[in-house]
């Protein structure tokens, strides 16, 4: 009798170390017999595009506010790519966004952050350095042209195409530049690709602007939320929020 009970004991222990194992490691959990949904997977965001998308003059940029609001909605969120900057109340920095930058550049190094990184959704706000560059009038064939390359290297992947925030100075270019992504997602949507069109445009004014170019903090936020309204309109590009303990068996409205 005690060589059986000695012979349990041995197997509860063994089971605790495993199941203290998995907990240290992260290790993920099948989903339980009663058909309760398993934990979400961590969905790859990659914020990508050029200053806007960095955050300058608000380090971190609109990255800082659509953080806040993935963990508020109980998204598992990892925001992917080779740069990194933000404050502290910024877990997460890393990004692909390069000041500076021409849909042309973005065009010529997507390829191998997209092998590095693999993204689930791309959050792509391109086109502004474009507006003063030698050929506006040709961005919106450019655009076209990186989008292609992103949905035939990462087809699963679900890629937002922002038109781009106003520039006071030159704003019948980004008008006449905007104006013309729409009918760029339409083609890539109806050849089944899984591309989304953001009305960046219309969520700032001239007085979300730091420098007539770049957002101040309040632009930024206003960017935040035009993103996760976005996100939350594509069933999967989230992944599964989940539910926080506090929160009962009540939706929020």
């Amino acid at each position: 009798m005690r060589r059986m009970r000695r012979l349990f004991s041995a197997l509860l222990t063994g089971a605790a170390m495993i199941a203290a194992t998995a907990a240290a490691t992260g290790t993920a959990q099948a989903a339980p017999e009663d058909g309760t949904a398993a934990p979400s997977a961590t969905v790859r965001v990659m914020p990508l595009g050029d200053s806007i998308t960095d955050g300058y003059n608000v380090p971190g940029g609109y990255r800082i506010d659509l953080w806040q609001k993935f963990v508020a909605g109980g998204h598992s969120v990892d925001f992917v790519g080779s740069a990194s900057n933000g404050p502290g109340n910024l877990p997460d920095r890393n990004h692909e966004g390069h000041s500076g930058w021409t849909i042309a550049q973005i065009d010529a190094n997507i390829t191998n952050w997209l092998r590095a990184y693999t993204p689930d959704t791309i959050l792509l706000h391109i086109g502004t350095n474009d507006m003063y560059g030698s050929d506006p009038n040709g961005a919106a064939g450019r655009l076209n042209t990186l989008i292609d390359r992103i949905t035939a290297q990462a087809p699963n992947a679900h890629l937002f195409v922002a038109t781009i925030i106003p520039i006071p100075w030159a704003d019948g270019t980004v008008r006449s530049f905007n104006a013309q992504i729409p009918g760029i997602v339409q083609n890539k949507v109806n050849a089944g690709k899984k591309v989304h069109l953001v009305d960046m445009y219309s969520a700032l004014n001239a007085s979300d602007l730091a420098d007539g170019v770049h957002p101040n903090a309040t632009g930024y936020s206003k960017m935040a939320t035009r993103w996760y309204e976005a996100l939350r309109s594509v069933p999967g590009s989230l992944g599964t929020a989940a539910v926080p303990a506090s929160a009962g068996h009540g939706l929020a409205a």
